[in-house]
């Protein structure tokens, strides 16, 4: 039985940690977000070229990954996560560099089976004992931001390295990248935003529009074809995807192999948390400006759903983008909608549900699929480069101190072109040398100096979110970029 133990609260069936809601029994379907969701599951489709490069995934069997991740994506909202889930983008980079180390075959897939199950076990573990906070505030400041400059560093290296990305599409990335960078961090556009609902109407759209740029602009520079769509469902290659590339068939990785991931465990921790952090800001910013719903965001149930998709996947179908507490593009998009009021979105669930609804929909039209697969290798070129943009912004917020900084710098540098072990291990010793007894709290001479609940509104304004105000009669509350 529906129980709601506040009136300003969504109902729910109370499922221990967990609050079940169901699509029209505990909230209302919301019908943009559903058609918005329905064609921005080209960002979902993004993550195909990773898997077909980094294991040699035929595109069939990674289509298969990305409809279980989609599934997946719906457990936050069904149970009491009012977010919208996504990749961890940050750590793209990161654990391909560590796959990389392997030869291709069964032997990287292991390392990508052992690495994401281990995820999924931290996380689900600190979710459980409530102790994701102090083990973040554990780590010292500087080798936070190292890791987090680090690894949109490895982001933005890992397109223009030679036979990346851009030596494959160099005219369609950088239009489109330009276009990205204007509409997404240009003051100027900002302030076009605040002016005109047009553009902030347009700014909603977050990258799609960029995207369908893109679809344009490769065929006419000859770097990809046109589209040539084909109608009826999409298909998935579930056998083969089972029989070659999961325990499955290959059986499970070695225990030297689980061993061998916990450095890359560790780093790509750090940037989950980080996304816990911004994703908490974003819904209590939104929950300001709606007093009538109480937005029940919980880091240590979110911490249980994120770790048990990233352990459900590491055996039904690894992932190289990772399953991610949030989408921050479609998060923000959801919540400035949220914000306008019950006649705009009756509750924050239906918003984020009928979103993720939308995108698994989208993943069984062939049409959509076929329309959008000739420029994924641009998308995602477009996604690493935006959120290196961002990481390195909010890296060099995590430091504080110039000593801090310094010391991140190494770090990152090393991550970049080392891999996490070397990074960590350097970033310990460099704490020990300057540092010494006062390794844990090291300084603050206030060069960076901001309170907590500052450092986590630095954090809200991700690389493809609206970060600035809408028009007035919108009815949004201002946010500076």
């Amino acid at each position: 039985m529906a129980a709601s133990p506040t009136p300003s609260e969504s109902p729910y069936i109370p499922l221990g940690p967990f609050k079940l809601r169901l699509p029209f029994l505990h909230y209302r379907f919301e019908l943009s977000d559903y058609l918005q969701g329905l064609l921005m599951c080209a960002v979902d489709l993004a993550a195909i070229p990773l898997m077909t490069e980094v294991l040699g995934m035929p595109f069939e069997a990674a289509l298969a990954v990305v409809m279980l991740n989609g599934l997946l994506y719906l457990l936050h909202h069904l149970l009491g996560d009012p977010v919208v889930p996504g990749w961890i983008t940050p750590a793209v980079p990161l654990l391909i560099a560590f796959c990389s180390q392997f030869p291709m075959g069964p032997e990287r897939v292991h390392a990508l089976i052992a690495f994401q199950l281990m995820l999924g076990a931290l996380s689900i573990f600190l979710g459980a004992t409530g102790l994701a906070s102090r083990v973040i505030g554990f780590i010292p400041a500087a080798i936070k931001s190292g890791i987090i400059i680090g690894a949109g560093l490895s982001a933005v290296t890992s397109v223009f390295a030679v036979g990346g990305k851009f030596d494959a599409f160099p005219w369609t990335i950088s239009i489109a990248i330009g276009v990205a960078f204007y509409l997404i961090f240009s003051r100027h556009f900002q302030v076009l935003k605040a002016r005109n609902a047009f553009w902030w109407s347009f700014a909603k759209l977050g990258i799609l529009p960029i995207v369908i740029l893109a679809v344009v602009i490769a065929p006419l520079f000859g770097e990809a074809a046109w589209p040539q769509i084909q109608w009826g469902l999409s298909r998935p290659d579930f056998v083969t995807l089972w029989t070659q590339y999961t325990v499955f068939g290959l059986g499970l990785p070695s225990l030297q192999m689980f061993l061998t991931t916990i450095p890359t465990v560790l780093a790509v921790y750090i940037i989950v948390f980080g996304d816990v952090l911004s994703a908490k800001a974003l819904l209590d910013d939104a929950e300001r400006s709606r007093p009538d719903e109480k937005v029940d965001f919980d880091a240590n149930r979110s911490h249980l759903i994120f770790g048990a998709r990233n352990a459900l996947m590491s055996v039904f179908g690894p992932d190289v983008a990772m399953c991610g507490p949030k989408w921050a593009a479609m998060l923000v998009v959801v919540t400035e909608r949220f914000k306008g009021g019950p006649k705009a979105m009756k509750s924050i669930y239906g918003g984020v549900g009928s979103f993720r609804w939308g995108t698994n929909t989208g993943l069984l039209l062939l049409p959509v699929v076929t329309f959008v697969q000739p420029i994924l290798g641009v998308a995602l070129a477009l996604t690493l480069l935006i959120q290196g943009y961002v990481s390195v912004r909010l890296g060099v917020m995590e430091a504080r101190s110039q000593r801090d900084l310094g010391i991140a710098g190494v770090i990152a540098a090393v991550l970049a072109i080392k891999g996490a072990t070397w990074a960590f291990a350097i970033g310990i010793v460099l704490c020990l040398l300057i540092y010494g007894r006062r390794f844990f709290q090291g300084e603050n001479d206030g060069t960076f100096a901001k309170d907590l609940a500052a450092a986590d509104l630095e954090r809200a304004p991700l690389p493809d979110a609206d970060t600035v105000e809408p028009p007035r009669r919108v009815g949004v509350s201002q946010r500076a970029a």
